[in-house]
């Protein structure tokens, strides 16, 4: 099936026992999965399996295409998501299997075959977002969601909710397992992502969120990331702290 969404339409955490395939031919979309995101676009699909929860955020008009495959009828046994690559001819038969209607099975399931044979999955770093639920860090964590560029540190963040940067240091760190300085990070190389997926140049996108260079962006998302921007939806593996082995949970997931 083929569905157009809107940019901020988002689609709330749901699941089916059915596995799904989603692609974007245009437009961009994140898929989450617990505290996990993932882009979408024209050159990578994500693998769903059965009975996973997941939300849809687009990023822009786009058109979501998802095939819905029974698990026993299906070869592969990747029981977390996966992103695959949809270059080459995976993309022009994701959009064909959408056209073939229900009276051609039998066509429908040679085309199934030999998708099963090109569908290779991607090592792709995916970055946490835990969001803490203190009532004060919060505050803090969403705000800086509705604008990771915003610059302020923790004092200036204690006197806006009423606390300490101390406290607001440890509650972080205890409801999210690192530290805001890297909670910040974390939260605005996801920001980054949707934006370098629809092409915006890197100086754009480095001062959206919050980063004054073009090269202070670069070094921070080659630190956490494991490659370079311009690299990531290239098609190179991203090698980080966060990249795990596809078909696997990712670490710390839900």
């Amino acid at each position: 099936m083929v569905v157009p969404l809107e940019a901020g339409v988002d689609v709330s955490a749901h699941n089916h026992p059915q596995h799904q395939l989603t692609w974007a031919p245009t437009g961009l979309l994140t898929m989450g999965v617990g505290n996990f995101r993932w882009v979408v676009q024209r050159s990578r699909a994500l693998w769903i399996p059965g009975g996973v929860d997941h939300a849809v955020f687009p990023n822009s008009s786009v058109s979501m295409v998802s095939l819905y495959f029974e698990p026993d009828d299906c070869p592969l046994r990747w029981d977390a998501p996966t992103v695959i690559d949809a270059t080459g001819l995976v993309g022009p038969l994701l959009s064909h299997l959408v056209t073939i209607g229900a009276d051609a099975e039998d066509h429908r399931a040679r085309v199934t075959a030999v998708l099963w044979d090109l569908m290779k999955p991607m090592s792709v770093a995916t970055i946490p977002t835990i969001l803490p639920t203190d009532s004060l860090a919060r505050r803090v964590a969403l705000a800086i969601k509705k604008d990771p560029a915003d610059p302020r540190d923790l004092e200036d963040w204690g006197r806006e909710v009423g606390a300490s940067p101390r406290t607001l240091s440890r509650r972080f760190r205890a409801e999210t397992g690192v530290s805001f300085a890297s909670w910040r990070t974390y939260e605005r190389l996801n920001a980054a992502l949707p934006m370098l997926g629809m092409g915006e140049p890197i100086s754009r996108v480095a001062r959206a969120v919050g980063y004054g260079t073009a090269s202070a962006f670069i070094t921070a998302f080659r630190r956490e990331i494991g490659t370079t921007p311009a690299s990531y939806f290239g098609g190179s593996g991203a090698q980080s702290r966060f990249t795990r082995t596809p078909g696997t949970p990712p670490p710390g997931g839900d």
